[in-house]
């Protein structure tokens, strides 16, 4: 397993699909992951430092696992299987919790567990950046600095899911 961060959120265009950007800390890979509205939203609205009126769905996890006596250790994302990422949420006691990625990440981003790829996962579908295209991933990030949560269509309290 490789440790993985969080680059951000944006929406890809034309077909407005958000995409979550994770990087390796110690490598050159990055495992971009098409995402709900909402999950991307939940993730831009933390890493922004958003607090909105009530809670989101993954402040109240983060809160009901704690009032439990539960701490999420870590975040897996273990495979694809039939071009859908597959995640484990990953508590004490070898309890492990299956989830989207997404929202896996959503409530890492929360809690400040660790996130990882499977190794054979990353050599599959990670994809590195040649030093010369860093410049796009260096765009990226000040896109994510410029938008905000309402970009990506949710904090209108009309719930759903991807």
């Amino acid at each position: 397993m490789q440790e993985l961060r969080v680059v951000g959120v944006r929406v890809e265009l034309p077909g407005n699909q958000p995409i979550l950007l994770l990087k390796e800390t110690q490598g050159e890979r990055y495992l971009p992951i098409w995402i709900g509205a909402v999950e991307a939203a939940a993730i831009a609205f933390e890493q922004q430092g958003v607090r909105p009126a009530r809670p989101m769905t993954h402040d109240l996890l983060r809160e009901v696992v704690s009032a439990l006596g539960a701490t999420l250790e870590a975040v897996n994302i273990t495979e694809m299987r039939d071009g859908i990422y597959i995640a484990e949420l990953v508590f004490g006691d070898e309890r492990v919790v299956s989830a989207r990625p997404s929202d896996a990440v959503a409530l890492a981003v929360r809690t400040g567990a660790p996130i990882f790829g499977a190794d054979d996962l990353l050599d599959e579908v990670g994809i590195e950046i040649p030093d010369e295209q860093e410049d796009e991933v260096e765009k990226f990030r000040e896109f994510l600095d410029q938008i905000s949560p309402e970009d990506f269509g949710a904090g209108s309290g009309s719930g759903g899911s991807a």
